[in-house]
């Protein structure tokens, strides 16, 4: 099974090459925000033709279970910062595409795969919603979550390079670190605190499970 990886950093990227040998395993870096994700998921689809891609990196995270260094697993993926209006049709979603899905979610034997790793770490099935916004505020914070409240994680990649995925027919699943909790800091105090404290070894959990992929081939 061949296995694309995509990042948005140098900071995640340094991490994640260093953990992978395989030559069914490439880890690439996209760049930041959701027009770069795009376009780096279609070019790794054109170049290496992975049976799957896999979104890792860190995000903002949301709810009262959920603290730093906990991962979160895209059971569901959506934008934040999608609104197509009712002009045409009264159908489509806030957060969708219009003539796209409302939400994408990955295969169930990914997601059932994700979460049954051992690991050390707390795992979170939820919602990914993805914005070209680095949320830095309280405010943009409740912004978001005032429209999905369920959602467990914030990024600015993951459903850009899903929609990338669906369309070209190849799995797709995400695991986002999280870095920080938004409603609960100031000025992203606690996002450079990860980088300079406890960013190492945060991407076991992706490590992992791309083992058990390259493993079960």
């Amino acid at each position: 099974m061949k296995v694309g990886v995509i990042v948005a950093m140098d900071k995640e990227l340094r991490q994640l090459q260093s953990l992978f040998t395989d030559g069914n395993v490439v880890v690439q870096k996209c760049g930041i925000g959701k027009v770069n994700a795009a376009l780096g998921a279609q070019r790794m689809i054109n170049e290496f033709h992975p049976d799957v891609i896999i979104s890792s990196g860190c995000a903002g995270g949301n709810g009262e279970d959920v603290n730093i260094q906990d991962v979160v697993v895209s059971s569901q993926l959506t934008y934040h910062d999608v609104y197509c209006g009712t002009a045409i049709d009264d159908c489509t979603q806030y957060g969708q595409v219009q003539g796209l899905p409302v939400r994408y979610e990955p295969a169930p034997w990914l997601l059932e795969k994700a979460l049954s790793l051992p690991c050390d770490v707390k795992v979170h099935p939820g919602l990914i919603v993805t914005g070209d916004w680095f949320v830095d505020s309280k405010e943009k914070m409740r912004e978001i979550v005032g429209h999905f409240p369920e959602a467990k994680a914030v990024d600015m990649e993951s459903c850009a390079i899903a929609q990338t995925c669906y369309i070209n027919k190849v799995e797709f699943i995400s695991f986002r670190v999280v870095s920080d909790i938004p409603l609960r800091d100031t000025d992203a105090s606690q996002y450079h605190n990860f980088w300079d404290t406890v960013a190492e070894h945060s991407f076991e959990v992706t490590k992992n499970f791309v083992a058990t992929l390259v493993k079960s081939e």
